[in-house]
């Protein structure tokens, strides 16, 4: 098997480029715990509902962008105790978090629809969901 040496980069050429040698990472600081409203979605990995989790992640975020909603945080659990799980958690400054969907107990996976307007409910009662809202 031949390779191309010429698309080659040695490691010291990539990491001599004029970005990285121009910024000092010693001033990065990690962002401060968020004061606004956060959800956490537990999921299991073992069931490979990543691609389910980070789509609900990714809807929850387009409909609450910030400052409504501060971040979707993701959280995998590979182990028999968290077996078929998915939970979707809403925090709120110093409040206990509120379980907003337990697969297991609400007996599956939720409707966008459905958990837009529960987390609407707990952050922005007013708010339209515009087609996304129950209909009278």
């Amino acid at each position: 098997m031949s390779t191309d040496k010429s698309t080659q980069q040695p490691a010291q050429e990539t990491s001599s480029t004029p970005h990285s040698t121009s910024v000092d990472v010693s001033t990065f600081i990690f962002p401060e715990k968020l004061s606004i409203p956060t959800v956490t979605i537990e999921f299991c990995d073992r069931c490979r509902w990543l691609h389910r989790a980070s789509w609900t992640q990714t809807e929850l975020l387009l409909t609450f962008p910030p400052p409504v909603l501060g971040c979707v945080t993701l959280i995998p659990h590979n182990s028999e105790e968290t077996a078929g799980r998915f939970r979707v958690w809403l925090s709120v400054d110093s409040q206990p978090p509120h379980l907003l969907w337990d697969r297991k107990l609400e007996g599956g996976f939720p409707e966008l629809k459905v958990l837009k307007q529960r987390l609407r409910d707990q952050l922005d009662p007013g708010k339209s969901l515009g087609h996304s809202d129950k209909k009278p």
